[in-house]
């Protein structure tokens, strides 16, 4: 028997930060983001030796262990140990023996969601094995505390729903980590125009979004007005860019992004560097008019909004930084599960 799943990363297009405590619970949250064609891949092979093997292909990580009740903390591969421990606690109630097989499209700390959607998909694939009764806010929600609560990693609510509901969302955030999920209609030539105009671009740096995420919240708990009022905007942000995509007004696409990015870069010192300013710099010079980086900053990847046909003007000017514009299309679904 083979259990497969794939869910998809997403691009982030307004609001981001927002959905970070203790700011949503404050204040409320809202983001507007938009799940991609680059997927993380899970598959599972249930084995009868007592053994579990867990190989992570693209990070070029292997091991096995014996089938224990609970790992303990330094085993490595801690995503895939932190979401076993909770399948049997919370499901299995025994230990499993088993293969796992995964793959990311894209590298960690690209600000596409990677870690958040690999939980979701190696959640999806033991939903699949072991027939567990969970919807998808109830596997969100699940991937959710295990990354924040189990595993204290910081980092926002918005990447787990993604990657379990699919397609263009606006996710409204409360206290209490409350989260609700609102689909977007959007007309497909919109999105067809979208995904022509937007340029996602690799800058070939990865960061580690969990410090740029802790001195963001550090800022909302000391009640610093200079960021709060940027998150405030932020905020803003996402409403206006849902207006915009619902009503067809794409030329007021880049300029919704410049806004946010003005404001982000005020949330926290990390959020970007003079090499990540001279790469906008160099966007908005050729034909961008405006752009952000994606998840919670400091490298990855990066947006532009490219209008008419200045895409590959923009593009060409950008390789002068070593980095890749990636070919994507925007996906309508979100996790999926089968078995063979």
């Amino acid at each position: 028997m083979i259990i497969r799943s794939k869910a998809p990363l997403r691009i982030g297009l307004a609001g981001g930060g927002s959905d970070v405590s203790p700011y949503s619970d404050l204040y409320g949250g809202a983001i507007l983001n938009a799940t991609i064609s680059l997927y993380a891949y899970a598959t599972i092979e249930p084995r009868s030796d007592g053994k579990i093997m867990i190989r992570s292909v693209d990070k070029g990580e292997f091991g096995i262990f014996e089938s224990v009740e609970q790992f303990q903390p330094g085993n490595g591969m801690l995503l895939q140990q932190g979401i076993y421990n909770r399948i049997v606690r919370d499901y299995s109630h025994k230990p499993l023996s088993f293969s796992l097989t995964t793959y990311v499209d894209a590298p960690p700390g690209s600000g596409l969601g990677t870690s958040s959607t690999l939980v979701v998909t190696i959640l999806g694939a033991f939903a699949e094995w072991l027939n567990l009764p969970l919807g998808e806010y109830d596997l969100a929600r699940l991937a959710y505390d295990i990354e924040r609560v189990d595993l204290g990693m910081a980092g926002g609510k918005q990447d787990q729903y993604a990657a379990t509901f699919g397609g263009v969302n606006f996710m409204e955030f409360s206290d209490n980590d409350k989260v609700i999920v609102n689909p977007l209609r959007i007309k497909e030539s919109y999105l067809n125009e979208l995904s022509n105009n937007l340029v996602l671009f690799y800058t070939q740096t990865s960061r580690f979004s969990s410090n740029i995420i802790e001195a963001q919240t550090r800022n909302v708990i000391n009640n610093n007005s200079i960021t709060i009022e940027a998150m405030h905007k932020l905020k803003m942000q996402s409403f206006m860019m849902k207006e915009a995509l619902l009503k067809g007004d794409l030329d007021k696409i880049g300029e919704i992004l410049d806004f946010g990015w003005e404001n982000k870069k005020l949330m926290a010192d990390e959020i970007t560097n003079p090499y990540l300013d001279q790469i906008y710099k160099t966007a908005k010079a050729n034909g961008a008019t405006g752009g952000k980086i994606s998840g919670a900053g400091g490298g990855g990847f990066m947006i532009f909004y490219c209008p008419g046909n200045s895409r590959s003007d923009v593009i060409q000017a950008l390789r002068q930084y070593g980095g890749e514009a990636r070919r994507y299309e925007f996906t309508d679904k979100g996790l999926r599960t089968w078995s063979l």
